[in-house]
């Protein structure tokens, strides 16, 4: 699926790649709570983190806003796992009826952080899912 960029979401990204020297494939901005979700490449997010966390704290001091990174997968299986971290996520089925549906089975202690505060990690999980994957829904098991 083609990923379309606001203008802020280009400006953010270049200023990601900038700090960090890792590519970001797509970047979610988050008014609501003050933050930007970047998708990372995959095999990058050692180099986003940086030793001991310091590229995030940096572009987070930078942009005045959290920084959540979810590093890409070649799968949607693999990707909706991912945009649920640090979740433990065990398995990701995709359903493909008359919606695009994956059921993620996450661990029962780990259910409120993949929901996140106010909901908001489950819906970024499922807005960066249908942008990427074109899935319709992500429900938890």
């Amino acid at each position: 699926m083609t990923v379309r960029l606001s203008d802020e979401a280009r400006r953010l990204i270049a200023a990601f790649e900038d700090e960090t020297d890792a590519t970001a494939v797509d970047c979610v901005v988050d008014d609501d709570h003050d933050r930007v979700v970047y998708v990372v490449a995959a095999g990058e997010m050692g180099s986003a983190i940086g030793e001991g966390g310091s590229r995030v704290e940096e572009l987070q001091d930078k942009l005045g806003r959290t920084v959540v990174l979810v590093e890409d997968a070649p799968t949607p299986e693999g990707f909706v796992a991912n945009a649920l971290s640090p979740a433990a996520v065990y398995n990701v089925t995709i359903s493909e009826n008359d919606t695009t549906v994956a059921y993620a089975e996450v661990a029962h202690d780990d259910k409120g952080v993949a929901i996140g505060s106010n909901g908001r990690n489950i819906q970024t999980a499922k807005e960066l899912a249908e942008r990427h994957y074109g899935i319709d829904d992500i429900q938890l098991t």
